[in-house]
């Protein structure tokens, strides 16, 4: 595959590795940062893609575990990552501010959890089967259907603390 394609699939799904880097990053010049290691990562694996799985989830796959190393070297380097604020505000629309709220709630709750929690509740929340979350992570349906119980779990805990 030459460039030119490698560029169409990039601005075809580039969705895709900006809802990965504000989920993962706190600040637009980290989210930058992140976004080029993403397609540094999907250039250097895109000669290899096979083409058994869809696009859209090998380009998750390599954008979730490029941040997820990115966000433990950053770690083990005493620096904290969370949900970007950015991220968090909500444009102003016809909602109530009690939904702004419990928004707001939500993503100040996911950044309690794992690295592989953040993402199996980012898929969850764009909408991806749980056949294909479990595809995008590597694990099992079923695995993902008990981590999914897990952090709604963990979720209704925090919520009532």
């Amino acid at each position: 595959m030459n460039e030119a394609e490698f560029l169409e699939v990039l601005r075809a799904n580039q969705g895709i590795l900006v809802k990965v880097c504000t989920m993962y990053c706190s600040d637009f010049e980290a989210q930058r940062d992140l976004y080029q290691e993403i397609v540094l990562q999907l250039w250097r694996s895109f000669p290899n893609f096979r083409k058994q799985a869809k696009l859209s989830t090998w380009m998750y796959q390599v954008a979730l575990n490029t941040a997820i190393t990115d966000y433990r070297r950053s770690r083990k380097h005493g620096q904290r990552v969370e949900l970007s604020e950015q991220f968090t505000q909500i444009p102003e629309t016809s909602s109530t501010v009690e939904r702004q709220e419990k928004l707001q709630w939500l993503y100040r709750a996911v950044e309690t959890l794992s690295d592989a929690e953040k993402a199996i509740v980012m898929l969850y929340l764009d909408e991806k089967s749980y056949d294909e979350i479990a595809e995008i992570v590597g694990i099992t349906p079923g695995n993902v259907r008990v981590k999914m119980h897990r952090i709604q779990e963990k979720l209704r805990k925090l919520k009532t603390d």
